[in-house]
């Protein structure tokens, strides 16, 4: 059983790197809000859309997570390295065909999800250039699911690092035209991402090389493609990317009811979306490390001890989020004027703050369980929680944001009825459901 100090070993390292990570968000957000409504609302669109196609890369890295931290637990270290290569040579191929796609058919794509013809033209230039994103972020997110299935997450907060400062610096210089650099508005914010990513892949490469024992973890032996390896992995990240791209998904059909609302609600639902992803860090540290220790203690025939786990990290999450949402409530005004020096949107965007605060409160514990089934390896009942929250949730947005039109803090309470129900059914499934045998 681990201690709350070996989970906080585990989870700070994560906590900051997800936190510098999220930097190109918030920096993204705060330059182009200051830019204008429309530029603001083609970083949402775009962003979403980017993010969509991303987490596809995400759900293949966790179901590698998963086989790495399960064999690394069970001590066959030398099983550990061709689990990164052949996920990692996989997942480039990836990249580089839905770059490619992606490309080709943004513009019918971006058209049939965008009604104004201002926010089309400018998500249409963020994502073509963003999209190259993908052949760096897409070999990020193995490394991360490597040094994670490991517990070795030190390296995170300092691969995260570099890529923040290089995107701060970037945004500055190529959204404004600073630095002797050309003012691109929207493209510079998407080619900064992309620079970010890139500078993110080669510190991973460099530390990799330098500091980790690539025989004790058998790189030696992975240079080949290996199909059988892929396919293992593919047992269970399938389900994986399928979760997370339909999480990501749901997301964006939340935005594209909000567009047709109109500018300045997308500008709302951006601006909150954006402090709710920095809300979400700590709960997404504390998950991955649910998801990671769980593998763990399983590998090591500790499954007996799984749930006394979940309660312990379930615990902290909900200590840190009541102390992050206290003063989230207490501190609105300067929190929102980093997206914007509009005092009028600072204003419209409380009402959907407090409502996101509120479903943080819950998604501090939902997630902890929620990743706890995908720790015991059963990828394919944790598609089958999402999917069936997921349909409530798109039939709610539609009705609320597209049919009776409503502002856009009750379009938000979306978020915690998707919470409430993802934390029943974890509970429901890790109490009653088989899930202590399953083999990986």
């Amino acid at each position: 059983m681990y201690s709350n100090k070996e989970i906080w070993r585990v989870t700070y390292p994560i906590l900051l790197g997800l936190l510098a990570q999220n930097i190109i968000n918030v920096t993204d957000t705060a330059f182009l809000g200051h830019v204008g409504e429309v530029a603001l609302g083609a970083a949402a669109m775009g962003g979403l859309l980017y993010i969509c196609v991303y987490t596809v890369a995400f759900g293949f890295s966790i179901g590698s997570q998963i086989l790495i931290a399960r064999r690394n637990g069970e001590g066959n270290y030398r099983d550990v390295g061709p689990v990164m290569m052949q996920g990692s040579m996989f997942s480039f191929l990836m990249a580089v065909v839905l770059a490619v796609v992606m490309y080709i058919f943004a513009g019918p794509l971006i058209r049939m999800l965008i009604t104004s013809d201002t926010i089309y033209e400018a998500t249409y230039q963020f994502f073509t250039w963003r999209i190259w994103g993908f052949l760096f972020a897409f070999l990020n997110v193995m490394f991360r699911a490597f040094y994670i299935g490991i517990t070795n997450t030190k390296v995170l907060t300092l691969s995260s690092v570099v890529m923040a400062l290089v995107n701060v610096v970037l945004d500055y210089g190529l959204v404004f035209g600073e630095l002797g650099l050309p003012e691109m508005g929207v493209r510079g914010a998407a080619l900064a991402s992309v620079i970010a990513e890139a500078s993110s892949l080669v510190f991973f490469l460099i530390y990799t090389y330098c500091r980790i024992d690539l025989r004790k973890y058998g790189f030696r032996r992975s240079l080949g493609m290996d199909f059988g390896m892929v396919g293992r992995i593919l047992q269970i990240s399938s389900f994986t990317m399928v979760q997370y791209f339909l999480a990501m998904a749901i997301w964006f059909v939340f935005f594209m009811a909000l567009e047709r609302l109109g500018q300045r609600e997308l500008a709302i639902a951006n601006i909150v979306r954006s402090v709710y992803i920095v809300l979400l860090i700590p709960v997404q540290a504390l998950a991955t490390t649910a998801n990671t220790l769980v593998s763990n203690l399983i590998g090591a025939g500790g499954t007996d001890k799984v749930i006394a786990l979940l309660h312990r990290i379930a615990g902290i999450s909900f200590l840190i989020m009541v102390v992050c949402v206290a003063l989230t409530v207490i501190f609105p005004d300067p929190i929102l004027s980093i997206y914007t020096s509009d005092s009028g949107l600072v204003a419209e965007s409380i009402p959907a703050l407090y409502v996101v605060c509120a479903s943080m409160l819950i998604a501090a514990l939902a997630n902890i369980y929620f990743n706890g089934i995908s720790g015991t390896g059963n990828t394919q009942a944790a598609l089958g929680v999402e999917v069936g929250i997921q349909i409530f949730y798109a039939l709610y947005v539609v009705v609320v944001g597209m049919v009776l039109r409503q502002p856009v803090e009750i379009c938000f309470t979306t978020e915690i009825i998707y919470y409430v129900l993802m934390l029943t059914f974890s509970l429901i499934y890790l109490k009653k459901a088989k899930w202590q045998n399953k083999k990986i």
